[in-house]
């Protein structure tokens, strides 16, 4: 079996290259490391027989030639992510997120039609839903919600908006060209070693190394759902494996570990043994205030998550740690 993953020198990509590579799957990854990183885990990664990597952008219509034919499982990971990245190059998570999209999704429709492709897709395409219907927004959130930024204005929406414009373009190019095994997925707050500086957990760990004191906490009643990398490969992979999922789009996160950020930070602080004073500040403008999704699809795929929030916070804190 032969698998290519994009972006597969960034986070969830890296993690899923190492699970098919022990499965013993032929895996290609294709990255322009515009954000992925070559660093240790990812080099010895590369020493498995199995794993192979292109240097390719996809962005660049002319390079897509570099992936070839025949691959049974494409999971499209390339994006640029990190809230950071949306106001700092909303120009490239754009590109990345759209021109990157379409460009391979011709390639695929040409190339690789055979196979199955997913699309990484995220609980930004709704985000602005929360702030339009208030008590009556849906938590935990389905799949069939609106599609929802709000202000164009606030360059936030920059990623949500590309994963919208992902999205369509998936059912749009199955439709007009013909190909029926595809699905999306959209993740919720993924989290785990290796996940950049750009997410809250990592930031919260980086801020305490430095013995921040008194510790800000941005927006303190913000509520997430985190879902540890680990069990997000496995969701992923009874999407990619299960043909009832194809045309389906299926939310991966966890809807039983809603928590507080402030919490979070408390949790962190005694994995650390550091006990610094708290200074609550307010959020940046457009943050999602609260998220969880409904997994209730995925459940029926058999999903279970194995990664406790308390265990997952060690383990990412031990990885950032050394």
């Amino acid at each position: 079996m032969k698998a290519l993953i994009t972006g597969g020198a960034g986070f969830i990509g890296f993690h899923l290259a190492k699970h098919l590579s022990s499965k013993g799957i032929k895996v290609t990854i294709a990255d322009n490391f515009q954000r992925g990183r070559q660093d240790n885990d990812f080099k010895s990664l590369l020493k498995q027989k199995n794993v192979s990597l292109l240097q390719v952008d996809i962005t660049k219509e002319d390079q897509l030639a570099k992936l070839k034919s025949g691959y049974d499982f494409v999971y499209h990971f390339a994006a640029i992510n990190g809230t950071g990245n949306f106001y700092r190059i909303p120009d490239q998570v754009l590109k990345v997120g759209a021109v990157g999209t379409i460009n391979l999704l011709e390639w695929f429709s040409k190339k690789n039609s055979k196979g199955k492709i997913i699309f990484s897709s995220s609980s930004e395409t709704y985000g602005g839903l929360l702030g339009i219907l208030g008590s009556k927004f849906k938590i935990p959130t389905p799949e069939n919600v609106p599609l929802v930024v709000s202000d164009p204005k606030n360059l936030r929406w920059s990623y949500g908006a590309s994963k919208i414009l992902g999205e369509v373009a998936f059912f749009s190019y199955a439709k007009a060209r013909k190909f029926k095994r595809f699905a999306i997925i959209r993740y919720h707050n993924i989290y785990g070693p290796r996940m950049g500086y750009e997410h809250v957990i990592p930031q919260f760990i980086e801020r305490i190394a430095k013995k921040e004191n008194p510790f800000r906490i941005f927006g303190k009643d913000q509520t997430r759902s985190f879902c540890f990398v680990d069990d997000a490969v496995q969701a992923t992979q009874l999407v990619m494996k299960n043909e009832k999922t194809n045309g389906e789009i299926i939310h991966i996160g966890r809807d039983d570990s809603e928590i507080k950020i402030i919490d979070v930070a408390e949790k962190l602080f005694k994995i650390a043994n550091f006990h610094p004073k708290l200074k609550v500040e307010k959020e940046a403008l457009g943050t999602v205030k609260r998220r969880c999704p409904d997994i209730s699809k995925l459940k029926k795929l058999g999903f279970r998550p194995k990664i406790s929030l308390d265990k997952g916070l060690r383990k990412t804190y031990d990885w950032y740690k050394v």
